[in-house]
């Protein structure tokens, strides 16, 4: 670990080692124990391995951008049934404050990461909607209680469950605004992380979704691909190694299919660079990322 940086830690005040170990971690590849006897070599000047991981958990004082309570927007937890999935759903939907009936806003389903429906997914809701947008994010966690509070318990509890019921909730989510009266008939998607695997995966199995942005997710095999008709704005951190990995396989798959799709690559940016509660956010590149996402959507979703 580096010498702080005034104010809020960022990932410069890391080394990279101990951000990419920190990313294992977050996604379940090694155990809590294993990260903090790896971490042990930064822990140095009183600094334990344990303090490390608090600084670069997420701390959901720094999450808000857009109020609850913001005269733009009007916010409320509703629930949805998914019959192939893991029961009934309980999702948070905001809708923008003044919509002309004559012309309907578009609806976009955003996905959380491999945590349940946190409090920065939720401000991504309201972003949205502050954006014009019908937004809806589902806890995936909602069989278990819902979002537990912190970002270690959620993990642990999405863990447990049936991986293909948990997909289905979120399909059974898209399916829910494809239905929703007062919309223009058009859905997209975003999501983060896990999210952003789950947006690849709606854009397969829905030909029919109008747009998607996938932020730093596991892609779908090549062969799926030719299932995509949703344009794509993908989201890569350039220093993700992991997610990375996959992407020229993808990449080619949608070159070959003739698919829709633009890349951008955020140079110097970590895994999870969006997220403005971790040190691994880098405010330029999610504010530009966040902007080419609504401007995105903007196009692909018009009425």
């Amino acid at each position: 670990m580096n010498k702080p940086t005034q104010g809020r830690l960022t990932a410069a005040d890391f080394d990279q080692d101990l951000l990419d170990l920190y990313d294992y971690y977050a996604h379940g590849k090694i155990s809590k124990r294993e990260f903090l006897d790896r971490a042990g070599k930064w822990a140095v000047g009183g600094l334990t391995a344990a303090a490390i991981l608090g600084t670069l958990s997420p701390n959901y004082a720094l999450a808000q951008q857009v109020a609850e309570d913001d005269d733009d927007i009007i916010g409320e937890d509703i629930t949805y049934p998914s019959p192939d999935g893991t029961g009934d759903i309980t999702a948070y939907i905001v809708r923008p404050a003044n919509i002309d009936p004559a012309h309907p806003p578009a609806a976009v389903l955003v996905v959380h990461e491999n945590r349940g429906l946190n409090p920065y997914i939720r401000d991504v809701v309201r972003r949205l909607a502050k954006a014009g947008f019908i937004a809806m994010g589902p806890d995936g966690l909602s069989s278990l209680g819902g979002y537990p509070g912190t970002d270690d318990e959620g993990r642990d509890m999405q863990r447990t469950l049936d991986q293909d019921a948990l997909l289905n909730d979120f399909f059974a989510g898209f399916e829910y605004l494809q239905a929703l009266e007062g919309t223009n008939g058009k859905i997209g998607a975003t999501g983060f992380c896990y999210g952003g695997g789950v947006v690849n995966k709606l854009a397969v199995a829905y030909p029919e979704m109008a747009a998607g942005v996938p932020f730093y997710g596991a892609p779908p095999t090549a062969e799926q691909v030719a299932a995509i008709q949703a344009p794509l704005r993908i989201q890569l951190a350039a220093l993700d190694q992991r997610i990375n990995a996959m992407w020229p396989a993808y990449q080619e798959a949608l070159e070959k299919n003739d698919k829709r799709y633009v890349a951008d690559i955020y140079p110097g940016v970590n895994h999870g660079f969006h997220n403005d509660t971790t040190p691994r956010y880098d405010a330029e590149m999610a504010k530009l990322a966040e902007t080419r996402m609504i401007a995105w959507f903007r196009t692909y979703l018009a009425g």
